[in-house]
């Protein structure tokens, strides 16, 4: 398989033909209308909607592909030959003015650094400006997101065992705020996936450990805020997963946590960490 480039298509405010103008433009639903108006035109064209990411579009030839993935107004293309990116480029602007921002190098928040072999996908930016909101750009960075065999409990917990000294966090807010930010970097960072799942649990109730250790994630994001995916090139010839579990790590219900990573070929293509669903009875069962 070949390495795919990359294309940015934004739409123009105002740019619009004006058979459509009427349509998305002055209306509460205007979102919503200009969706269905891009859906139309992808769809006549043959390209197909997936059915488990909505924004994502597809269209296959004999032997090669076209993909659109779809934010806002925004609009990524891939595809596996140069001549089938110039047929998406021609079908939208059938439908609609265009702009081409040219190659893939900056998309909400994620940077796209390219060689000829491989493709790094970062989010220093967005780690930089996190570090700098929270006021931790002068403090000293840790090489780990966690301490080691550090449990984190609720308040119901702790007053049903007894323990005192960890008051509820005021500014809640704030805490929320911050979880929501961390999520979205393990997007490019699957070392931050299991911490980030163990602290989002606490997101009703927070008390000070849950943001005193919420804010040694962010010192670890300190030390190395370049991190991400990288992405090789060449042939692919092999899928492969790995997963494992603990066994009743959380000291609240028991509950076990899985963890998985998918890799197509050398890149790492998908990661999860999350609490199971049910107990397990043994460490066989989780």
């Amino acid at each position: 398989m070949s390495t795919w480039n990359c294309h940015g298509v934004s739409r123009d405010k105002g740019s619009i033909r004006s058979a459509n103008y009427l349509n998305l433009y002055g209306l509460k639903q205007t979102s919503r209308q200009w969706n269905i108006k891009l859906i139309e035109a992808l769809v006549e064209a043959g390209y197909h909607q997936s059915a488990s990411d909505h924004s994502l579009f597809t269209k296959n030839t004999t032997s090669d592909i076209v993909v659109i993935l779809v934010y806002v107004d925004d609009l990524l293309i891939t595809r596996s030959s140069a001549e089938l990116i110039d047929e998406a480029k021609q079908t939208l602007h059938n439908s609609f003015i265009v702009k081409d921002l040219g190659e893939l190098r900056y998309f909400l928040g994620i940077e796209v650094l390219r060689s000829k072999r491989e493709i790094l996908l970062i989010q220093r930016k967005y780690a930089l400006q996190l570090i700098s909101e929270i006021g931790l750009a002068g403090a000293k960075s840790i090489s780990t997101p966690i301490e080691l065999n550090q449990k984190l409990t609720t308040i119901e917990y702790d007053k049903h065992v007894g323990v005192n000294g960890d008051e509820e966090l005021g500014d809640m807010g704030s805490y929320q705020k911050l979880i929501g930010k961390l999520l979205y970097l393990t997007i490019t960072r699957p070392d931050l996936s299991f911490i980030v799942q163990v602290l989002s649990q606490f997101m009703q109730h927070p008390k000070q450990s849950h943001w005193d250790a919420t804010l040694r994630v962010v010192r670890y994001i300190k030390a190395a805020p370049g991190l991400g995916i990288l992405l090789g090139a060449g042939p692919i010839d092999t899928l492969s997963a790995y997963c494992d579990s603990d066994w009743a790590s959380c000291p609240i219900n028991r509950r076990s946590v899985t963890g998985y990573v998918i890799k197509l070929g050398d890149s790492l293509l998908s990661w999860k960490s999350k609490k199971q669903q049910t107990a397990s009875r043994s460490s066989v069962e989780a």
